[in-house]
């Protein structure tokens, strides 16, 4: 996610997805835009570090949702199958929670106990 996200500090990059057609006509576009990067890039830090875990994970699968079942218009079988995956991903991730190497679990402990 972290890779992804990464494109927020790319110009030409976001520039580039100005110019789909999804987001041509909306007025706050670029928001939308740099909004779901800086989530993908904060949300990868977040999660690299396993801190504040499902919170991140909820904001990643809000966030790759949108992107697989809007602007890919829901072809998560053809096209745009990887945002799909990720969100299937992350909630696994979600479910099961961060692990003791994370520091979720060195702040919180474990509340399972």
């Amino acid at each position: 996610m972290i890779y992804h996200g990464w494109e927020v500090f790319d110009t030409k990059t976001m520039n580039s997805y100005l110019e789909w057609d999804m987001f041509k006509n909306s007025s706050f576009s670029k928001f939308m835009i740099y909004a779901g990067k800086g989530a993908e890039l904060v949300g990868g830090i977040f999660l690299l570090f396993g801190l504040f875990t499902r919170i991140a994970l909820l904001v990643l699968i809000g966030t790759l949702a949108y992107i697989a079942f809007f602007v890919g218009h829901g072809k998560i079988w053809y096209e745009d199958q990887y945002p799909f995956l990720f969100v299937l991903l992350f909630l696994v991730l979600f479910f099961t929670g961060p692990g003791k190497f994370s520091l979720d679990y060195k702040l919180f402990g474990n509340k399972k106990s």
